[in-house]
C-alpha cells in the first residue's frame, strides 16, 4: 500500500513537515540558550529567587565529577537537603569527564549540567567551548588564583601534593629536608609516587630548574628507586599500612583524613608545595540551567565550610584555614594542558618506567 504521504495529491506535505521540525528544533533550542543565559548571567536584586524558582521547575541537574564518591556525597546531601533539589550523578577520573562531554558535545546530547574536576581538564572543556561563565557574586569572595581570565570556570578547592610518611618507620627529625636528600642511600627501597603525577612533576621541575631537577630525579630513581601506584587514595592507605614508608605525592587532605582516623601517618612539605586547583563549571548547554548555577554558588558558599572540615583548602577568602599560610606554587593549568605531552614523556621516562 502506498503510503499518503507519497500520494501524487500530497507532493509538499514531506517538505513542510521537515520545515516544521526544523523550526520546532530551532524554537527548542533558542529558549533553551535563553534560559541558560538568564541564570548564568543575570544579576539583579532578585537573583536568588530568579534562581529558585527556575529551579523548582526543573526538580535537579546531573553532575559529572572526578571526586571520590564519598566525598562528594557529603556535598550532595547538603545541597540536597537546602533546596529539596535531586542531583544525579555521573563519576570517573577527570580525563573520562572530559572525554564523555566532548563525546556528547560532537553527539549534541547534552546531559551534564555541573562539571566538578581539576584545573587541567577543566582547562580543556573551555578550549572546547563547553562551558559557560557564571557571573556569581560569590567570585568577590574567592583568592585571585581562584579565578582565570575567563571565568568559565572557578576553584572551589586546592588540592596539595605534599610528601606522606610512616610515623611508625620514620622519624621525623630524619625527614628529607630539601629534594637532594632523597639522593641518600638510607631512602633505597623506601619511597613511593603515584602513576600520572605528571602536572607536580612539571611545577617541581621548574621550581629546580629544568636541567637541574630532570638530572636529580633521574639520580634519585636510579640510586634509591621509586615505588609507582595508580591513585593518590591508594598511596596515603599505603603509606598508613606501612607498605611505601614515604610518599613523595599524597594530596594534604588524606593523609591528615587518615590520621584523625589514628592511622600511622602524617604529611609535610618540601617548600614550595605545588596546589593544583580543583574547580566547578556550568555547561554551556545545561539543560537545568537554574538548579546548575544554585549548585555553582553552592559549591563557592556554603560548600567552602563543609570541605574546609573535611581537611580540603578552600578558595573563599571567608573561610579560615591554616593551609592557606603554606609557602605553594600554583599549577599554571594552561602551560600544563600545552606541555602535557612533554612533561607526561619526561614522567614516564624518569619516574615510571624506572619504577617497574
Amino acid at each position: 500500500m502506498t503510503s499518503i504521504y507519497r500520494h501524487k495529491n500530497f507532493p509538499s506535505l514531506n517538505k513542510f513537515v521537515r520545515i516544521a521540525m526544523a523550526a520546532l528544533l530551532l524554537f527548542s533550542t533558542t529558549f533553551a540558550w535563553a534560559q541558560v543565559q538568564d541564570a548564568t548571567s543575570y544579576q539583579g536584586p532578585d537573583r536568588q529567587q530568579r534562581l529558585l524558582d527556575g529551579a523548582k521547575k526543573e526538580g535537579g541537574l546531573e553532575l559529572y565529577t572526578s571526586t571520590p564518591a564519598d566525598e562528594i556525597a557529603v556535598l550532595i546531601s547538603a545541597f540536597e537537603k537546602k533546596y529539596g533539589l535531586k542531583v544525579k550523578l555521573w563519576r570517573s577520573g577527570s580525563d573520562m569527564v572530559v572525554q564523555r562531554l566532548v563525546n556528547e558535545g560532537h553527539a549534541h546530547r547534552f546531559e551534564a549540567d555541573v562539571i566538578e574536576a581539576d584545573g587541567t581538564n577543566l582547562e580543556a572543556l573551555h578550549r572546547e567551548k563547553l562551558l559557560q561563565e557564571v557571573k556569581s557574586p560569590n567570585l568577590a569572595d574567592l583568592i585571585p588564583q581562584a579565578i582565570p581570565p575567563h571565568r568559565e570556570w572557578v576553584a572551589a578547592r586546592v588540592n596539595i601534593f605534599t610528601l606522606a610518611y610512616n610515623t611508625k618507620l620514620l622519624k621525623k627529625e630524619d625527614l628529607p629536608k630539601t629534594w637532594s636528600d632523597l639522593l641518600d642511600p638510607k631512602w633505597k627501597g623506601k619511597l613511593g609516587i603515584e602513576a600520572e603525577d605528571s602536572d607536580w612533576f612539571a611545577g617541581i621541575i621548574g621550581e629546580l630548574g629544568e636541567t637541574k631537577g630532570l638530572k636529580l630525579f633521574r639520580d634519585i630513581a636510579t640510586t634509591n628507586g621509586i615505588s609507582v601506584r595508580k591513585g593518590h587514595t591508594l598511596l596515603a592507605n599505603l603509606v598508613a599500612s606501612g607498605e611505601v614508608p614515604l610518599a613523595l605525592t599524597v594530596h594534604n587532605f588524606k593523609a591528615e583524613q587518615l590520621k584523625r582516623n589514628g592511622a600511622p601517618i602524617d604529611w609535610f612539605i618540601i617548600p614550595p608545595a605545588v596546589a593544583q586547583l580543583n574547580g566547578i563549571a556550568v555547561a554551556k548547554q545545561a539543560p537545568h540551567p537554574y538548579s546548575a548555577v544554585l549548585f555553582y554558588d553552592f559549591m563557592l558558599s556554603d560548600a567552602q565550610t563543609i570541605l574546609q572540615q573535611h581537611d580540603y583548602m578552600p578558595t573563599n577568602k571567608k573561610v579560615a584555614t591554616p593551609l592557606s599560610k603554606l609557602p605553594l606554587k600554583f599549577m599554571d593549568h594552561k602551560v600544563v594542558l600545552d606541555e602535557n605531552d612533554k612533561w607526561n614523556k619526561l614522567y614516564q621516562d624518569i619516574i615510571v618506567k624506572q619504577g617497574k
